[in-house]
């Protein structure tokens, strides 16, 4: 089996850092928030619009990259801009004072937290600024490794993925030990210079070596700045590469009911967590937050398990479609919905079931996760015109924010003793609501592996066709 290009596990550890930084920073930040300068409700409004934002400036970063910058000035830029919002929160920290009135639980308007709180503001500027940048560049380059009919790139990003994971799970294990309280709100400050540390080193590290290892199998550096013909190319589009771009947006379509559903983990089934189930294991009950961490932690088991199922059913000829896969990976989100159905059947408010429901769903989510997700990246590397390939990455990017804003309107229904009800269907209880995610992803499902054999046509190029009618 052909190995995979270095330059994959320089990109791997970038990624991991970044998604440290990330994870590791928002762990604490709502709890920062509150501590001294939001109430809860105010916290939560900055964290949505955060987290919005986060999503909708990789668009601005892919271009800039496709038409100016090229990937590997804008992943270091990105990182360094970083690298300073983290910065500018562990300031922030810093000068922050107390202000939480002890007798009445609320912030004390005596208490001028007004620099805290522009440090703050500045720091998710960058920190949004920079993601930018760094997202859907880093994964950009991750596709440029390989040739473009390299049957390895989906065992690739399956990869890649894993080191998303690996960082989304440290994060928010090393800095949540820095957590402060009202009393003592600048101890946050040591999270936010951890997150910044870490970006900071990994930034210098990949510019280090990018140079040795961010090359294609010739020995081509990838990811510099567009050529002048690229430039000139930018509303040049092919047919067949029209119909490609086609192929991104219908597939980014059916992402969006994906990650609807998926991120109730962030909302409902927190709630669910929380008030439902039963978290005793021997004597100890386990913090309702733990259970975020499970889909990262079966991601870092599981992803090399995919990679290398996905390349041993290459070699036999018998690999998926991209579109196949990801309407597998809807199948798979269904069924985790159907098993945690099953567990609630006849649970009634206040009655709590066994862990093994939710963590069963979890897991059996990530499966469906990394034959969607990872596979989303491949698709957008494969298909997208070398133009526009950082933009289309942000375009991908995109269906999350729609995605999460469908997620938390969806977590409206969850069953809290007032009538709730869609499209005419009363919701009435916890089955009631699991159902409608099985509903949802299963028509999803089945939608597009009906569509499989039309989009696979739309993603044949020419050279595929000759060969096809040749062995006809």
């Amino acid at each position: 089996m052909e190995r995979h290009p270095k330059g994959l596990y320089l990109l791997f550890a970038t990624e991991m850092a970044e998604r440290f930084s990330y994870y590791g920073m928002r762990a604490v930040f709502t709890l920062y928030m509150v501590a001294a300068l939001f109430t809860m409700e105010g916290a939560s409004e900055v964290y949505g619009y955060y987290t919005g934002l986060v999503y909708l400036t990789p668009l601005l970063g892919g271009w800039v990259a496709d038409r100016y910058w090229g990937n590997r000035r804008s992943i270091i830029v990105g990182g360094l801009l970083m690298a300073l919002g983290q910065g500018l929160l562990f300031l922030s920290a810093c000068v922050v004072r107390p202000a939480i009135h002890e007798a009445e639980g609320a912030i004390d308007p005596a208490v001028d937290n007004g620099m805290a709180v522009a440090l703050m503001v500045g720091g998710l500027f960058f920190l949004v600024l920079g993601n930018g940048f760094f997202k859907p560049n880093i994964a950009t380059m991750v596709g440029r490794l390989y040739r473009p009919d390299d049957k390895r790139k989906d065992a690739a990003f399956t990869i890649f993925y894993m080191g998303v994971n690996v960082g989304a799970t440290l994060g928010p294990l090393v800095c949540g030990v820095f957590e402060g309280d009202w009393m003592n709100p600048t101890r946050f400050r040591w999270a936010f210079l951890c997150a910044a540390v870490v970006m900071l080193v990994a930034t210098g590290v990949f510019a280090w070596l990018k140079n040795r290892y961010i090359v294609t199998h010739e020995g081509v550096p990838v990811g510099t700045e567009p050529t002048h013909h690229e430039k000139a190319a930018k509303h040049q589009l092919s047919a067949k590469e029209k119909q490609h771009i086609a192929v991104v947006f219908i597939i980014a379509v059916f992402v969006v009911f994906f990650w609807a559903a998926y991120e109730q983990a962030g909302v409902s089934l927190t709630y669910f967590a929380d008030q439902q189930t039963d978290r005793h294991i021997f004597g100890w009950e386990m913090p309702t937050s733990y259970f975020q961490s499970f889909p990262a932690v079966f991601v870092v088991l599981l992803a090399p398990v995919m990679s290398l199922l996905w390349d041993v059913l290459g070699r036999w000829g018998h690999e998926p479609s991209s579109p196949m896969k990801q309407a597998m990976g809807l199948g798979l989100l269904s069924l985790g919905y159907l098993f945690i159905a099953q567990g609630v059947k006849d649970v009634e408010p206040g009655m709590k079931v066994s862990m093994w429901w939710l963590t069963g769903l979890y897991f059996i989510h990530t499966l469906g996760e990394l034959s969607l997700s990872p596979i989303g990246l491949s698709l957008v590397s494969k298909l997208s015109p070398k133009h526009l390939a950082s933009l289309m990455m942000g375009v991908w990017f995109l269906s999350s924010a729609v995605s999460n804003m469908l997620a938390g309107q969806l977590a409206t229904l969850y069953p809290d003793g007032s009538p709730k009800s869609l499209l005419g269907f009363s919701i009435d209880s916890l089955e009631d609501f699991f159902m409608v995610f099985v509903v949802m992803s299963g028509v999803a499902a089945v939608a597009l592996a009906c569509m499989t054999p039309v989009l696979k046509r739309m993603m044949r190029d020419e050279r595929e066709k000759k060969e096809v009618k040749s062995e006809e």
